[in-house]
């Protein structure tokens, strides 16, 4: 036997590993793709959420919720709705609306007194009618309450640990209620870190107005619109 018929088998046999080898790193490749497409997507909507605000707004439902929830909805935002018992219980069909638009509902009180200056009884009146009317309307149970005006006190929290209800103010006050303007409300909106809420009103035009802003503003620095949690009482992913 010659020395090239001895080197035949020899060079066929490494041809074929190589063949092999070749074939194996390739179906590795192919394989690799989707994981790494798959790892990239992920990384994307990290990205996009780098934190959660809470934006609320209260003293709902009224003739201008429906406006609010399209403004919301056409900028892909969630928002918890602080509503007042007396207004749930006259429009049912809002309250429903809100929920159907992926709002969150809360317990803004039933006639929004200064609690603070009531008696327990009146206090408990006021928050456990609401839970009704809000219940009633078909916007669930509320977890979250706002007190009017901020006002809390011992007996006030009493009572909203009667009900199971967590007590939210807010971080950044739009001042939307004092008669703020569009580009102030846009501007108290862009001082939210991550977990912290900001308070403005469901009937007001110029938060209405600043909502596409808003938006835009949260996008650019990487936080969205989530929900707040019971439990901490801070803004975490819906």
């Amino acid at each position: 036997m010659s020395a090239g018929a001895r080197t035949r088998p020899l060079t066929t046999a490494l041809t074929t590993l190589t063949a092999v080898a070749l074939t194996a790193a390739g179906t590795l490749t192919v394989n690799a793709a989707p994981a790494q497409a798959d790892a990239g997507a992920a990384d994307a909507g990290a990205a996009a959420c780098n934190g959660y605000v809470g934006l609320t707004f209260d003293d709902g439902p009224s003739n201008s919720t429906p406006a609010l929830l399209n403004a919301l909805t056409q900028n892909g935002l969630r928002a918890t709705m602080f509503n007042q018992g007396q207004y749930a219980a006259a429009n049912p069909s809002r309250v429903q609306a809100q929920v159907n638009a992926g709002m969150w509902v809360g317990n803004h009180s039933y006639t929004h007194p200064h609690l603070t200056q009531l008696g327990q009884s009146q206090i408990d009146s006021e928050i456990s009618r609401t839970q009704q009317a809000i219940a009633a309307a078909g916007g669930g149970t509320p977890k979250l309450f706002r007190p009017p005006y901020g006002e809390t006190n011992s007996t006030v929290r009493a009572v909203e640990a009667k009900y199971g209800l967590t007590e939210i103010l807010w971080n950044v006050d739009s001042q939307d209620w004092n008669g703020a303007g569009t580009d102030a409300i846009v501007q108290a909106a862009a001082r939210l870190g991550n977990g912290q809420v900001i308070l403005m009103h469901d009937w007001s035009a110029n938060s209405l107005a600043a909502i596409p802003r808003i938006a835009q503003g949260l996008t650019a620095r990487g936080l969205c619109a989530g929900r707040i949690s019971p439990q901490t009482g801070q803004a975490v992913a819906p």
